[in-house]
């Protein structure tokens, strides 16, 4: 596809081949393998349908540059999502509430105490006793401040917001609602009622009570809560912890691309978009082309998740499927029907560890992200499923023959306006983009209503979110 490609119909007639790159044209042939350690419920199925794990032979002339045994989009985002659910069952953490922002309670969240634990006043004014008018005593009752005199009928003081209010005390007369008279008497320009502008003791909650359930997101209302109720620290699920590795020979980490090197995107780009997935990332290694690095690297990580970039085609330097396969780690999803990113892959090598194979190019890799790695992190931390929600297009996207597609979008009012520069080593468009939109196989004529995936800085800021 050409850079401008979305600018054209949804059903543009176009060879597969032009939508591939050389990666993923790699992936396509790789050969399958009957001993392949963990294979997946497709392969199963292809080894039923045809010899060698290849579908059957097609009638002359309707050959397809594609791979069937990839896993369709949607079932690839569940399987990654399930592989979380099914790993073993991380500790429950205490933390301190400043570091608590972005995780799930481990615990329901229950008050230490009344909310208020005393009554206090909700106004500055007067706290009155009996009926007016009332005689003024000197000084005043400050918030903070140790109990207050008891009040007899027909006296007043002043009172702070949030001061303790004085027993003998009637209601609470506003400072706009109030005069004062000649022998400094107070009289009352307006209505009041027992109890009025008074918070009584325990009017938000009772000690004991359930203020929040187990599984409910920390916002930085929840932290407020959370204070007021007495905590210092709350158990929590921990933040999935990730580590990545970056793979190939070609790359730079400074300077301008040479002599047949490049600038190293995904180093930069993956670790603070993981730490936006809610991720603690632990490192981020450069390994080169070095297949015992890789596999020393993969059986001596601790992190949860493993992220590699690039190496999961079929080159003579791809290394992660062999590496895999040496370690006898379960492969789970080994390319998904989508474009950019269709040499993806999603492998068990623990039971509490997993790794997401990203193809080499940038927005591959963000396909990939939003494709594995994120629903993983979502269900090792606890977070729920988000609603889907969908917008028209202000016009009409190109799509794939077969394959779901990911398209940079930018939203504009009502409508989702796709972007140029959406090829699988340009990062021009997502740069400036809002969402990825998801066009179905066959693309999307202008108007239609697709889902939309927004990109985690988009709706809570950089450090916290789960699209």
């Amino acid at each position: 596809m050409t850079a401008s490609g979305t600018h054209a119909g949804p059903h543009a007639g176009r060879d597969d081949a032009d939508d591939l790159d050389v990666e993923e044209a790699l992936a396509l042939v790789r050969p399958p393998k009957n001993d392949r350690a963990g294979r997946t419920d497709q392969a199963d199925r292809a080894d039923r349908t045809g010899r060698a794990g290849h579908a059957p032979a097609r009638p002359a002339g309707h050959e397809q540059p594609h791979d069937h045994h990839a896993t369709p989009w949607p079932e690839a985002r569940e399987t990654a999502a399930r592989a979380a659910r099914r790993a073993t069952r991380r500790p429950h953490v205490s933390v301190a509430l400043g570091d608590a922002l972005g995780l799930v309670l481990a615990a329901p969240l229950e008050a230490l105490s009344d909310l208020p634990s005393f009554d206090t006043s909700a106004m500055d004014g007067w706290a009155v006793a009996g009926p007016g008018p009332w005689r003024i005593r000197d000084g005043g009752v400050l918030a903070g401040h140790a109990t207050p005199e008891p009040l007899t009928d027909g006296e007043a003081v002043r009172i702070a917001t949030g001061a303790r209010v004085p027993s003998g005390v009637t209601a609470v007369l506003r400072s706009e609602h109030g005069r004062t008279g000649p022998q400094e008497r107070l009289h009352s320009t307006s209505e009041m009622s027992h109890g009025q502008d008074i918070r009584p003791r325990g009017q938000e909650c009772r000690r004991g009570d359930q203020l929040l359930p187990t599984g409910t997101l920390v916002t930085p209302a929840v932290l407020g809560l959370a204070a007021a109720a007495g905590y210092d620290t709350l158990t929590v699920v921990p933040r999935p912890r990730a580590e990545v590795l970056v793979l190939g020979d070609e790359l730079l980490t400074d300077g301008l691309p040479h002599d047949g090197l490049i600038r190293d995107a995904l180093g930069p780009m993956l670790a603070p978009w993981l730490r936006a997935l809610g991720a603690e990332v632990v490192a981020v290694r450069r390994l080169g082309d070095d297949a015992k690095a890789l596999r020393r690297a993969i059986t001596t990580s601790r992190a949860d998740l493993i992220v590699t970039t690039g190496g999961t085609a079929a080159g003579p330097v791809d290394h992660v499927h062999p590496t895999l396969e040496r370690i006898g780690a379960e492969l789970l999803v080994d390319g998904v029907a989508v474009r950019p990113g269709h040499p993806m892959l999603l492998a068990r090598t623990k039971a509490d560890q997993h790794l997401v194979g990203l193809p080499g190019n940038p927005l591959a890799a963000v396909s990939g992200l939003l494709t594995l790695a994120e629903p993983l992190l979502r269900a090792l931390a606890a977070h729920p499923v988000p609603e889907p929600y969908r917008m028209p297009l202000r016009e009409a996207v190109q799509g794939h023959a077969h394959d779901t597609r990911l398209v940079p979008v930018v939203l504009r009012g009502e409508r989702a306006v796709p972007l140029r520069y959406s090829g699988p080593a340009m990062l021009r468009g997502v740069a400036t983009a809002d969402a990825l939109a998801v066009v179905p196989p066959g693309g999307a004529a202008q108007g239609a209503g697709l889902e939309l995936l927004d990109l985690p800085w988009d709706t809570a800021g950089i450090g916290m979110c789960f699209t």
